[in-house]
């Protein structure tokens, strides 16, 4: 059945006070009807608006819907006639119109304290994310502590398939990065290394950088930008879809289905990716050695024993766990903060992948610091 077309009649009424226009509004003002007319009635409504002195009556409408409301509250200038009669129902669609369309104050700027003005916000917003991150290891930390004392509660298959996700289908772009790290840095190191006569030391070289420094980081940086952006956009995912909602109303707590498992599965899988990165980056540097200055891969086997002493694989190993607990995190923090709509959803992956890969370098430069002395001498 069709749609009734919207119309309008305008009339004059003699009284005291000298004649007095109305227009009385009928049919349906919905975006089907609207467009159904076949010249368009904007510039006709924009032409009865513009008299002040016109009394409007909506209450002949028989359907108003958002479209047909914006039509006449642009045409008004964004405000309510004076003279208006409405019904009720109609009139609660108007009066949201008028609470959304509040003007956005503008920023008179702050001149000269402008630097400081935007230091201000961004130290509040990095105290904000700090104060959140918090509190999701604290409640991190609980969920733990609950679960330890109730073995029965372990998310086992959530574990397993997330150290899947995170660690097995990991293992080929890690394998690549690595070898060709190993690679590059093999002929850099080389060229140097030959010009003092001391080729054999490419061995100690790329033994004490990969395992202590590059496998970890590389590895970090990798798993960051594949893994934790895939856990920030399916927790954002959920909360577009309103599936956080229906686990909060069933009583199924966020933390222990969706934080704990990640954070556990990374922590798992973090270290044996830094180790097989380290292992692919040291074959990419024992090849170019040998073709490059000759250095025989039996030598190159040989040495690496006594070139790397064994805390630097201890080392390498906890900055795993570490990197893979702090990725997890953030990626799951900013999930979680994560609003209801697609334009949030990307901007919260962006940052959640530069967020994690500057935390883990700075982590990095942290432990560079703490463990300068550990495994550099035997």
């Amino acid at each position: 059945m069709a749609a009734v077309e919207p119309r309008w009649t305008v009339s004059s009424a003699a009284g005291a006070a000298g004649a007095a226009r109305a227009v009385s509004l009928a049919g349906t003002w919905s975006l089907e009807a609207i467009t159904r007319v076949p010249d368009g009635i904007d510039a006709d409504v924009a032409r009865l608006a513009g008299d002040p002195a016109l009394a409007w009556d909506l209450r002949g409408i028989d359907r108003l819907d958002d479209a047909g409301a914006v039509l006449l509250w642009r045409a008004w200038g964004r405000k309510l006639p004076a003279r208006i009669e409405v019904r009720p129902e109609h009139e609660t669609v108007f009066r949201h119109l008028a609470a959304s369309d509040q003007p956005v104050p503008a920023d008179g700027g702050a001149g000269m304290l402008a630097p400081l003005v935007g230091l201000g916000r961004w130290l509040d917003s990095m105290a904000d994310h700090a104060v959140a991150l918090l509190r999701l290891l604290g409640q991190l930390a609980i969920d733990g502590v609950d679960i330890a004392l109730h073995p029965a509660r372990i998310p086992l298959k959530e574990i397993s398939a997330n150290v899947y996700r995170t660690g097995s289908q990991a293992l080929g772009v890690t394998a690549l990065v690595g070898f060709l790290i190993g690679v590059v840095l093999s002929y850099l190191s080389g060229q140097q290394l030959r010009t003092f006569g001391a080729d054999i030391y490419i061995v100690d070289l790329l033994g004490i950088a990969v395992i202590r420094e590059l496998g970890p980081v590389l590895a970090a940086i990798l798993v960051a930008g594949r893994s934790g952006s895939a856990m920030t956009a399916q927790i954002g995912v959920m909360r577009v879809t309103q599936e956080l909602d229906a686990m909060t109303v069933m009583g199924i707590p966020h933390g222990r289905r969706l934080v704990l498992p990640k954070v556990v599965a990374l922590a798992i899988a973090m270290p044996l990716l830094c180790l097989w990165t380290s292992a692919l980056a040291l074959v990419g540097g024992m090849v170019a050695a040998e073709v490059q200055m000759g250095l025989s891969h039996v030598y190159f086997i040989e040495s690496l024993r006594t070139a790397v002493p064994i805390a630097n694989y201890w080392l390498g190993l906890g900055k795993g766990v570490v990197f893979g607990v702090l990725i997890a995190l953030i990626a799951c923090h900013y999930g979680l903060r994560i609003r209801p709509n697609t334009e949030s959803l990307g901007r919260g992956v962006t940052a959640s992948v530069v967020s994690a890969i500057t935390v883990v370098i700075i982590a990095d430069a942290l432990f560079a610091v703490l463990f300068s002395d550990v495994g550099l001498v035997e």
